[in-house]
């Protein structure tokens, strides 16, 4: 019999939304919260949503994160909550929380080792009996295998160190820079090669199972679209299955799942072949996955607290019969990045956030209330230190339609200033009518398609209206509230309702339809419908940087230079890479834009760089 014991306080080895998310359900439930922090997330909201917070170099740095928890109290009543990400699939960090005497959210360092780790866990399903995708010896000669193929990190997930390669010339390429993604983002670079489905859906369970022998399935969700292998809307349950399939899935996951014992919350990832119908085995997530909101709506659980309960040794309060399904629910993550401009990573402070009008409760969602789990707010500076995704809104409906409808009109009422996000392109994305088909979407949609951007127009049109009233409604020096001594004006944030303008007595941000804006003499940034847009009289003075045609390359992105392939005085042709620029798990190969001389690297191996800044430059050979 497994014995029970209280868990007291919860330290989130986490930062941002998970951190915020697991500290909800712990306040709910009476018990103390502990944050751990980087100096460069000192004052961010999940330390100030915290009732301790303990800084760490890194959130990677297990040694640091298990030495806060016992400066915390944690070796007693204590448990330690991994999030996703970071630390989150690292058995010998489990390991070393769960002999230190402290409670791991999670399940055992064992079964993290082999079902966390894709080659392990896709070994023990084929002793399971779940299908599995066809695979290839990494030692074999490329040359014979049957292309497309997918190379793919054995460690970790969120789309990290995964490669696309539809020719043999192309192979040891992609597998060198899934290498390099892997080692930097699980430590480990062991690579699988599969065959890669043109035409899949990607199908995953949410599984939970208690240290009592109970193992239940919490339905499915369907996250087919997807960018680069990162997901980018996801629902649940999965559309378009009929019920035998689904059935077969549910079984697949819970079987695979009691096969190795497992213990706690966990996903079951499968790729569903549209073209034939058969479903294969991908991979097991051993920890919460990002979009288990929409479990949580759908099933009306809250898993956050059933984790803590099956952590402290004590049943599931329900065996399969007693979970109820209801709503559809769809959950739309919100990135720093334009989507418009090649999904590049975006930087910067973001001025101006409004989220949608929330529940806070994660059970009690009414269809017509969205949930929002963030941690951004106006102000905030956003780094490509970390993951993009800035938060995630989450709608519910009756049925699938409903929910669709329900997400278009919260991602209108979201807007963010100061910098780009990819807002617009999930709204605009949601609205359209391949969305709308249930299961009409693979996972190579997004990599075949381009979606259109929005039409300028109307956020035009309204920018006018705004400017215009902004700068008509009062005037002379000290007018509104820019005016500063020996400056410019400041801007102002103005409040409209139905094309009218008030200057309130201090900055502040408002609604508007679908509209939030920043109005100053010579500019107005509007977001209107979830995009971004920046709009300057034409008569404004402007920097734009190097005169196009120069042949100066700049930094399309904020990031790290990882690779400089040339020195001054090279002779490069047209196209010949120059430099690599990564941030934000996105590397972009910086190319000579004709035939020429190198005349100037402005960056070395390993610099930070900012958006813009000259890296390059290209003198042609006409010059």
């Amino acid at each position: 019999m497994t014995e029970t014991h209280e868990i007291r306080s919860v330290l989130v080895a986490n930062r941002g939304e998970i951190a915020r998310r697991v500290f909800r359900t712990c306040r709910d439930l009476g018990i103390r919260t502990v944050a751990v922090h980087t100096d460069l997330d000192a004052d961010a909201l999940h330390v100030r949503d915290a009732d301790v917070a303990l800084r760490v170099p890194s959130y990677l740095d297990g040694d640091a994160v298990l030495a806060a928890a016992k400066e915390a109290g944690l070796a007693d009543g204590g448990a330690i909550h991994p999030g996703y990400g970071f630390l989150s699939e690292n058995a010998g960090f489990a390991a070393a929380v769960t002999d230190a005497g402290i409670a791991w959210v999670g399940p055992s360092p064992k079964v993290i080792e082999q079902m966390g780790r894709k080659d392990a866990a896709r070994d023990l399903a084929v002793e399971a009996g779940v299908p599995v995708v066809p695979s290839y010896d990494i030692a074999e000669d490329p040359a014979t295998f049957a292309y497309p193929v997918l190379v793919k990190a054995a460690a970790g997930g969120g789309g990290k160190g995964m490669r696309v390669v539809r020719a043999a010339a192309d192979f040891d390429a992609a597998v060198a820079a899934a290498k390099r993604e892997a080692a930097s983002a699980f430590g480990d670079d062991t690579i699988l090669v599969e065959k890669y489905v043109e035409r899949g859906r990607h199908i995953e369970v949410q599984v939970l199972g208690d240290s009592h022998g109970t193992v239940v399935h919490l339905g499915t969700r369907e996250c087919s679209v997807q960018r680069r292998h990162q997901k980018v809307l996801e629902e649940a349950p999965a559309p378009a299955l009929d019920d035998e399939l689904r059935s077969r899935i549910h079984a697949s996951a819970v079987d695979l799942s009691a096969s190795v014992g497992y213990e706690n919350a966990g996903t079951i990832e499968y790729l569903l072949d549209a073209s034939t119908g058969d479903f294969y085995f991908l991979e097991m997530n051993t920890r919460l996955q990002v979009e288990h909101p929409v479990t949580e709506i759908h099933s009306g659980t809250d898993l956050v607290a059933l984790q803590l309960a099956v952590a402290a040794g004590e049943p599931l309060p329900f065996d399969q019969s007693g979970v109820r399904f209801r709503d559809h629910a769809i959950e739309a993550r919100i990135y720093a990045e334009d989507a418009f401009a090649g999904f590049l990573p975006q930087a910067g402070t973001a001025t101006v956030v409004r989220w949608p009008d929330s529940v806070v409760e994660v059970r009690a969602q009414r269809a017509s209330t969205p949930r929002v789990d963030h941690a951004l707010e106006s102000g905030q500076v956003v780094s490509t230190s970390y993951d993009p995704m800035l938060g995630k809104v989450i709608v519910s409906g009756r049925d699938r339609e409903s929910a669709r409808r329900a997400l278009v009109a919260a991602l209108d009422d979201t807007a963010i200033l100061g910098l780009t996000t990819n807002t617009g392109f999930l709204r605009v994305l949601a609205a359209g009518e391949e969305f709308a088909v249930p299961g009409g979407i693979d996972t190579a949609w997004l990599d075949r398609h381009d979606v259109p951007a929005p039409d300028p127009a109307p956020a035009r049109a309204v920018a006018a209206r705004l400017w215009l009233d902004a700068n008509t409604a009062a005037t002379g020096p000290f007018a509104g509230d820019g005016f500063r001594m020996g400056a410019p004006a400041a801007p102002v944030v103005v409040e409209f309702t139905d094309g009218t303008v008030v200057l309130p007595d201090r900055p502040r941000t408002v609604r508007s339809n679908d509209s939030v804006a920043r109005v100053s003499r010579y500019h107005v940034e509007l977001a209107h419908q979830g995009q971004r847009y920046v709009f300057d009289r034409p008569d404004a003075s402007a920097d734009h940087g190097v005169a196009a045609g120069d042949g100066t390359v700049v930094a399309p992105m904020p990031g790290t230079v990882l690779d400089v392939r040339v020195a001054v005085g090279d002779t490069v042709a047209e196209g010949d890479v120059l430099g690599v620029v990564e941030a934000m798990k996105m590397e972009l190969a910086l190319k000579a834009p004709y035939a020429g001389t190198v005349t100037a690297v402005g960056a070395g191996t390993g610099q930070q760089v900012a958006l813009g800044a000259e890296l390059f430059v290209v003198e042609g050979e006409s010059a």
